[in-house]
Formats: C-alpha cells, sequence, structure tokens
C-alpha cells in the first residue's frame, strides 16, 4: 500500500494511493498516529471505495512532514560512496571499517515531491544530493535482536539527504550542513513493508537535469537494516514513527573531478525501484 500526506480544499489528511486516486483514511489525523496505532488488518481493509481524488488534483506532503525527532542518518553505507568521499576530503579510506557513522539530520519541515531545495546561497557554495532508501519504524524499539528487527519495519520511503558540503567540512561534523532549512525532501509516499520483499534489494538512482549520477542497489548497504535497529535499539529506544536514512550511494556531487554540485534551476530525481521517484527543483 502506498501511503501518502496530502492537502485538499485546505485541510491536511492522510490517505492511500491506488490507480492515480487517493482515498482518504479519515481515522486518522496525521502519518504518524496511523503508523502507531493502525494494524496489518487495519491497512488491508482499506479498500478504494469509488470516491477517491485524482492525485494530480492534491497537494502533495512529505510523508511525514514533521518528523517528532531527528532523522537517524547513516554515512558512506555504501563502499564506493566512502571511497569518493575519503577522496573530496583528501583523507584515506577505512576499508576495514567495523561499525556504521551514524549522525542526525534535524528537520523542520519535510520538503515535499515537486517542492523546493533551499540554496542557502548566501553561506554555501558546495550544494549536494544524496538518494537514500529511508526506513519508517513502528512501535518503539529496544534491546531488539538482528533476527527480529524486520519485525518493527513499517514501510519504506525515499529521502535526499540535501548536503551542504562547505558548512559539513568546515564544522568538522555533519549536523549543521545536513540540517538547513529545506534539506530533507522525503516522498512521494510511503511503501509498506509487505509490498516489498525483506531485505529490500532494490535499484536506486539520481538524476540532476536527467544526467545520471547515482545508480546502485540497497542490496550493497555496508550495513544493512537488521544490524542498523538492533544495534541503535541496544542503546535507546528507537520511538514509533521515527526515520532511519541508511545512506547514499556513489555519484554525490563531490564524487565527480571537478565536482558537480547542485545550482539554482536544477532539477533533482531520486529514484528508488518498486517505492518511486522524489523530485524537486533548487531555488
Amino acid at each position: 500500500m502506498k501511503l501518502l500526506t496530502f492537502k485538499y480544499n485546505g485541510k491536511t489528511q492522510v490517505g492511500f494511493l491506488e490507480n492515480d486516486r487517493v482515498y482518504t483514511i479519515e481515522k486518522y489525523s496525521n502519518m504518524v498516529e496511523l503508523i502507531n496505532n493502525a494494524t496489518a488488518e487495519e491497512l488491508s481493509s482499506f479498500k478504494a471505495d469509488g470516491n477517491g481524488i485524482p492525485y494530480a488534483d492534491i497537494e502533495k506532503c512529505a510523508p511525514i512532514p514533521n518528523p517528532a525527532q531527528d532523522i537517524i542518518c547513516l554515512g558512506v553505507n555504501y563502499a564506493a560512496h566512502a571511497e569518493e568521499s575519503a577522496r573530496f576530503k583528501k583523507e584515506l579510506y577505512d576499508k576495514n571499517a567495523q561499525y556504521p557513522v551514524y549522525f542526525s539530520k534535524r528537520v523542520d519541515e519535510a520538503v515535499a515531491d515537486g517542492g523546493f531545495i533551499e540554496s542557502h546561497s548566501d553561506m554555501v557554495d558546495s550544494l549536494d544530493y544524496e538518494s537514500e532508501l529511508a526506513v519508517i519504524i513502528k512501535g518503539d524499539v529496544k534491546n531488539v535482536s538482528e533476527e527480529d528487527a524486520h519485525k518493527y519495519v513499517f514501510g519504506y520511503t525515499i529521502l535526499n539527504d540535501v548536503s551542504a558540503r562547505n558548512v559539513q567540512t568546515r564544522h568538522k561534523q555533519w549536523y549543521f550542513g545536513k540540517s538547513l532549512s529545506g534539506f530533507c525532501p522525503m516522498g512521494p509516499y510511503i511503501v509498506t513493508a509487505d509490498e516489498i520483499a525483506y531485505p529490500p534489494k532494490l535499484d536506486i538512482r539520481s538524476r540532476i537535469n536527467g544526467e545520471l549520477r547515482q545508480d546502485s542497489n540497497t542490496s550493497l548497504l555496508l550495513f544493512g537494516i537488521d544490524y542498523v535497529i538492533s544495534e541503535l535499539s541496544r542503546g535507546m529506544t528507537i520511538k514509533s514513527g521515527s526515520i532511519i536514512s541508511m545512506g547514499t550511494p556513489a555519484g554525490v556531487g563531490m564524487g565527480f573531478t571537478p565536482p558537480k554540485f547542485l545550482k539554482a534551476g536544477d532539477k533533482v530525481e531520486c529514484e528508488i525501484e518498486k517505492i518511486g521517484v522524489l523530485t524537486n527543483i533548487v531555488k
């Protein structure tokens, strides 16, 4: 099932998409409330009733427009991206890293499919894109084993981890350079976990103005979903409705020689097989 948040006639609603029509789920006022409370049986009971809204007529929102907590992100979680990142920073690539790199991304409001990426040109000279598979968590997760981690996966969406490389480098950590306003396009919807074989082995790509930049598969994650959920849950409670973004493959702007950073007017498309395409314009 494809679940989405949208506006229609001035009202923000949640619903599901079927055959290019959107059907409102009136029981829930927002997506996190639905994630927290809707059972699999209830989700399977939602049926198109003939009163759907044409998809073209809605105003799209990010599936979770205002995450309750910072998004949990993984850095350098594909080997080829780890290599290009090390080249850009003029560092030695550690092929034997034993632990994942975690950081958080502050999001005041996530950007919808079709929305604008703020360039922040007054302070950013190296605006970059990162197409990522984002995992949506259902249920509070604490001390879960790798074998049971998949039970807490509600579904998946696409996240563009927009990054200001000069800010990221200047501050010697990633939080500020990843968290500027308008730096979190997400969507276009959540695809529930039952729609995708586990663990996901999905083609993941990005295109800038139609040019293919990233082209990989989520089977190449260095640290998979089971490992990440289990490890994090040993030291913290991952709250229901949390978003974990699993990292980006090679082909980001900083990986080219010379770098291919974003500029105003660029069209950025992040695509993941079986989920869809997230399209945004740099403003």
